[in-house]
């Protein structure tokens, strides 16, 4: 209990705000299903989303009985179109939610001014932003609330996890009460958690990196290993079993201890987007313009290539811990994507970054090497504006 304490005063501090506005929880798409839960999101409502997201998302607002309702993205921030989201509002909206995709947010003030003349609930996706900030506040201060997620690879990590927290003091009460129904995570599940973190600390190397990646997806998919996404939420909209589950001590006390470097390791991710951009400004390539950087914390430095599937062997061959996130509109899924309620054709830019996105490492120590890897695939890297 003492070390829980801690650890919510710890996140309370980066975040701005009271450790009792901060909620703990198994994994992040836990806290935003207990958040629209306290909403009183409802069979019949409809919360409105990017339709360039992780598939958690929508599962969480299905998962209560409600209607995911898609808008496009814009492609240089690849956060919603703000237009799109203003002319999705209907009389059934309850909830927007106002994602910072790549740690990055942009319209979080026109979203707001919105939801407050139509009287709906805001949720700031901040699963790729902890640690960030917009005009100068952390990322999470805007919104009714906020989720972040803590799995492997987010600004710090606890491998599996995630919170919430609460701006709008009149959700605390609902959410501590919805709190005494999460489920304890079984000895099997923190012992598989405990035997990750020593996989990932001694033999997760540049050069084991592509096979332990690999083989870690094809476990956690068929629920063989404790993994980010469980089979039945990539492949079904059924509650998995358990669902509602609260965060575990050893998460905690992992969290603690990697908040520390988080300073650091946010300066390192800036400064290495900073030189990508440089250079793929250098050869005419698409990049993040250094106008977004303020409001950018580059969880991933996004790039649009022609052939994915080509650049992935590329970076594999020379050892480059290349990411693919989301390499869907609704990531991971590949197919089937109508059971979610999404469809292609209303998408197009969400669809078309879903099928030509690669991400760049930022918390590397060697960007000179990333960027040597991308000189040598400089054809099949899309032109800037080519799109």
């Amino acid at each position: 209990m003492k070390n829980e304490q801690q650890y919510k005063a710890l996140l309370a501090i980066f975040l701005k705000a009271n450790s009792e506005d901060v909620f703990l929880y198994w994994k992040g798409r836990v806290a935003l299903y207990a958040l629209l839960k306290a909403m009183g999101v409802k069979k019949g409502d409809e919360v409105i989303l990017p339709a360039y997201s992780c598939v958690v998302v929508p599962n969480a607002i299905i998962y209560l009985g409600a209607k995911p309702v898609y808008v496009d993205v814009d492609l240089e921030t690849y956060n919603a179109d703000i237009q799109k989201i203003k002319d999705a509002v209907t009389e059934k909206t309850k909830v927007i939610i106002c994602q910072n995709t790549f740690g990055l947010s942009s319209n979080v003030e026109e979203l707001i001014e919105l939801a407050k003349q139509n009287k709906l609930y805001t949720i700031e996706d901040c699963t790729h932003g902890f640690g960030g900030t917009y005009k100068g506040k952390p990322n999470g201060s805007y919104c009714d609330a906020a989720f972040y997620s803590t799995q492997w690879n987010k600004p710090f990590s606890t491998g599996v996890g995630g919170f919430a927290l609460v701006k709008n003091e009149s959700l605390r009460a609902s959410l501590k009460e919805l709190n005494e129904s999460l489920v304890k995570p079984s000895v099997k599940q923190v012992l598989m958690l405990r035997m990750l973190y020593f996989v990932k600390k001694y033999f997760l190397k540049g050069y084991t990196y592509w096979t332990l990646v690999r083989f870690y997806r094809f476990l956690s998919k068929h629920n063989l290993i404790l993994g980010s996404s469980s089979g039945e939420e990539i492949t079904s909209i059924q509650m998995p079993e358990n669902y509602f589950m609260g965060i575990s001590s050893v998460q905690i006390n992992v969290g603690i201890k990697n908040l520390t470097d988080i300073d650091k390791t946010l300066i390192l991710r800036k400064k290495n987007a900073s030189i990508y951009t440089d250079y793929l400004m250098s050869v005419s390539k698409n990049f993040v313009p250094k106008s977004l950087f303020e409001n950018h914390s580059f969880l991933k430095y996004p790039l649009l290539v022609k052939d994915r599937e080509m650049v992935i062997k590329q970076a594999e061959k020379q050892k480059i811990e290349l990411g693919d996130w989301f390499n869907s509109p609704i990531h991971p899924v590949q197919n089937g994507f109508e059971q979610w309620g999404l469809s292609s054709e209303l998408f197009p830019n969400s669809f078309f970054a879903g099928c030509h996105m690669i991400n760049l490492p930022t918390d590397t120590t060697n960007p000179d090497k990333v960027c040597a890897f991308l000189d040598s695939i400089l054809d099949l890297i899309m032109d800037e504006k080519s799109y």
